[in-house]
């Protein structure tokens, strides 16, 4: 069991409070939820526990480990940005190879979705295509905790019910933080459900609580 801890995040742009003294908290088999209006900093969130976006101040550990550099971050966390991430000219097969925890490769291989693709250049997919490899690929390395911005943007209703087995497969052996528009499917998901709004971190245990704060109607 390993478990991620960050507590006091604070985040402003300018004079405007974006994250304000925030906690947040998984281990693994959790899948936390994170919904939010557009602008609410739900992607800021992310990569401030990430360790791309500087923060005014926080305090990160994994178990009894602060993290204080963000080369330690990469020892236990991954990240998959909104955007395509993948380089060009690549094949696929050779980017799992380098990114993929090596336990995982040949299972990977087999995957239904990946396998026509392996030797495929990342330039010749669609969009959609390339996103169901990245989330597979970030699912797979040797990190313990996964943040999924987006998983399922650009990807078909029939895809995302695979994507959302995945990660509830890989989620027995992670913690994982996801946060995506599509709020059904996050909802569905997810053991544990926050709202950012603003500048704050609540709760959610229904949704009756989403309308009283005004994000769904």
């Amino acid at each position: 069991m390993n478990y991620l801890h960050v507590d006091s995040i604070t985040k402003s742009f300018k004079t405007k409070i974006i994250l304000n003294n925030l906690f947040i908290s998984c281990k693994t088999g959790d899948i936390i939820g994170l919904l939010g209006r557009n602008g609410s900093g739900k992607s800021t969130l992310l990569k401030v526990i990430f360790g791309i976006e500087k923060a005014n101040f926080k305090f990160q550990k994994v178990n009894d480990i602060i993290i204080q550099k963000q080369s330690k971050t990469y020892r236990w966390i991954n990240y998959l940005p909104q955007d395509n991430f993948l380089p060009n000219n690549y094949k696929i097969k050779t980017l799992i190879n380098f990114f993929c925890d090596q336990e995982n490769i040949t299972d990977l291989y087999q995957n239904n979705f990946i396998k026509p693709f392996l030797n495929s250049k990342t330039q010749e997919l669609s969009g959609g295509e390339k996103r169901i490899i990245e989330i597979l690929m970030i699912l797979n390395t040797k990190s313990k905790f996964v943040l999924l911005d987006e998983p399922f943007n650009g990807v078909s209703p029939i895809s995302i019910e695979g994507i959302k087995e995945m990660i509830q497969k890989k989620a027995k052996s992670k913690g994982i933080i996801l946060t995506d528009h599509d709020y059904e499917n996050v909802i569905n998901i997810s053991t544990n459900v926050k709202l950012l709004h603003n500048s704050s971190l609540f709760d959610i245990k229904n949704k009756e609580q989403l309308k009283k704060f005004g994000y769904i109607s």
